[in-house]
């Protein structure tokens, strides 16, 4: 689950260079970059749910990708619940 200051988000469109668009629970889109302690370890396509933690400047505009679900987490979450509405 998001800690305080992290969103779920949804990856609408890769733009290449570990940068994409995210359309965040609060409706905004943002631009979500996967910071290199996680670049080879974190793969993301467009339609997967990641958690994005927006930056302290141009938080509204900018964050970072720091978690995937897989299908299985993303089911769950689904199914208790646990994601905002309009979100999916």
């Amino acid at each position: 689950m998001p800690k305080p200051g992290e969103l779920f988000g949804v990856v609408e469109q890769r733009l290449g260079c570990s940068k994409m668009y995210v359309r965040c629970q609060d409706q905004k889109i943002r631009i979500g970059r996967i910071p290199g302690r996680f670049a080879r370890r974190l793969w993301v396509r467009e339609g997967d749910l990641v958690i994005l933690q927006p930056w302290s400047v141009e938080g509204h505009k900018k964050g970072d990708v720091v978690y995937r679900y897989t299908p299985a987490q993303r089911d769950w979450l689904v199914q208790k619940n646990k994601l905002p509405e309009g979100l999916l």
